[in-house]
């Protein structure tokens, strides 16, 4: 028996990111054609209906007006709010936000992909609560929204009924994310299947990795370091010999390493190892030890506590969800 659908409601704009709406979108298309009961019914709302156009040009005919159905509120399971440069006229509509918020209150959660969650803290829709958005934006976002606690570092972030991810293909994992919840584990993992996705990425995952996240050094024989550090990580990577391949005393390189690329020797270190750990757990059969043992740490204990630090979950339980044979 098919019971009655989730209603799904996804914003969009003049200036809307088109995967922020089809990535999503497919996501529940897939579920639902998988079977997930109950299933997901999507429509689209355009700020007074009609055609919207994304920022690469292609058109969209939206399924009703957001203004017509603020002053008709209707009950919704879930509500999405797309990004896009569209975002930075929406940002300043009064009557835009007034019409989202009024939806807002009769969704049971709310949802923003990209730059969207700009446009839930616009409306205030965020104070409170933990959020992300596209990286480049996350700075600009926790300055000018200072009652949000925006986390940049996340692939994408539930707060009780509040659900962000970051920018642009973020939004299927964490459509992947609300599947899970919804329907369990193996029909979120067979949807991911059926879209050829490449790996399901935990909402703790980090958006960058280590080498993007910490600046370039300037001075070259930093930089070489940084280039040769993720070929070398099972070697004694301490400062002192750090220090010494770069011909400089401990106290010196610790300081000129930190003052260049936002992060400490150890640290970087760290992550590097953690991203190596990462796709040897995605892409190998290889026991925690021995991948510990491949990228320089000590014993398997010594991975699980930077796994997790760094990570926000064990290795075990993410090559439970993100291992590529698993698909």
């Amino acid at each position: 028996m098919v019971r009655t659908p989730r209603q799904v409601l996804v914003v969009a704009f003049d200036g809307f990111q088109l995967l922020d709406l089809a990535g999503p979108v497919e996501v529940l298309r897939s579920a639902t054609r998988l079977g997930a009961q109950p299933p997901y019914a999507v429509r689209i709302a355009a700020p007074q209906g009609g055609r919207v156009r994304s920022e690469s040009g292609v058109a969209v005919e939206s399924d009703l007006s957001l203004a017509t159905l603020a002053s008709n509120p209707e009950p919704l399971d879930t509500l999405v709010v797309v990004g896009g440069d569209g975002t930075r006229a929406r940002h300043g509509d009064a009557q835009f936000l007034a019409d989202l918020t009024a939806v807002a209150g009769h969704a049971q959660r709310i949802t923003s992909v990209c730059t969207g969650a700009w446009l839930l803290a616009a409306a205030g829709l965020l104070d409170g609560y933990e959020a992300t958005t596209h990286w480049a934006t996350c700075d600009a976002m926790a300055e000018r929204h200072p009652e949000v606690r925006v986390l940049a570092d996340r692939i994408h972030v539930r707060d009780r009924d509040r659900w962000t991810s970051a920018g642009v293909t973020a939004g299927i994992d964490l459509f992947l994310a609300l599947v899970d919840a919804d329907h369990g584990n193996e029909l979120a993992h067979t949807v991911a299947a059926w879209l050829v996705v490449f790996a399901r990425r935990p909402g703790g995952q980090s958006q960058f990795s280590a080498q993007l996240r910490a600046q370039a050094a300037t001075t070259p024989s930093l930089a070489d370091l940084q280039r040769w550090l993720p070929d070398h990580l099972q070697g004694h990577l301490d400062v002192d010999a750090l220090a010494a391949r770069v011909n400089m005393s401990p106290r010196t390189f610790a300081r000129c390493f930190a003052r260049e690329t936002g992060t400490t020797p150890a640290a970087f270190v760290e992550e590097l190892r953690v991203e190596t750990a990462r796709r040897l757990l995605e892409s190998t059969d290889l026991t925690i030890g021995a991948i510990a043992g491949r990228v320089g740490m000590k014993n398997p204990e010594t991975l699980h506590r930077a796994f997790q630090r760094r990570t926000g979950t064990t290795p075990d339980r993410y090559r439970q969800h993100f291992s590529r044979r698993a698909s």
